[in-house]
């Protein structure tokens, strides 16, 4: 981090959806600004997700780049202990892993962090 950047949550700057299959879980993840898409390209890597997921133990992390969506796709193998009939997780479809995504702290602009800052408080 530098004095003209800033680390912020990506709830801050983008939303996300959870699906499952079997014990594999697709996570999206899709900036509100399309300006954002080139800061996710960067920092949001299979490396970064694999990292923030490792207590889940998954096989493997794929991203898939949806770039006329301005959208990444994350495919989490065996990340759901089985899925739905057989794990005794309690979050068994992965519904709240789109949650953990939105924790992860990217390196932003201190401008875009300030602007996103204001826009939470207003609403």
């Amino acid at each position: 981090m530098t004095p003209t950047t800033r680390q912020i949550e990506l709830h801050h700057l983008a939303h996300s959806r959870t699906g499952d299959k079997g014990g594999t879980a697709n996570i999206s993840l899709i900036p509100y600004e399309a300006e954002c898409f080139a800061l996710l390209l960067e920092q949001v890597t299979e490396e970064a997700v694999y990292e923030l997921f490792r207590h889940r133990r998954p096989a493997s992390v794929r991203r898939y780049v949806l770039p006329k969506l301005c959208a990444l796709n994350f495919v989490l193998e065996d990340v759901l202990d089985g899925g739905v009939n057989d794990s005794l997780n309690l979050d068994t479809h992965g519904k709240t892993l789109s949650f953990l995504l939105l924790s992860l702290k990217i390196e932003v602009p201190a401008e875009l962090a300030m602007r996103f800052a204001r826009k939470g408080a207003a609403g």
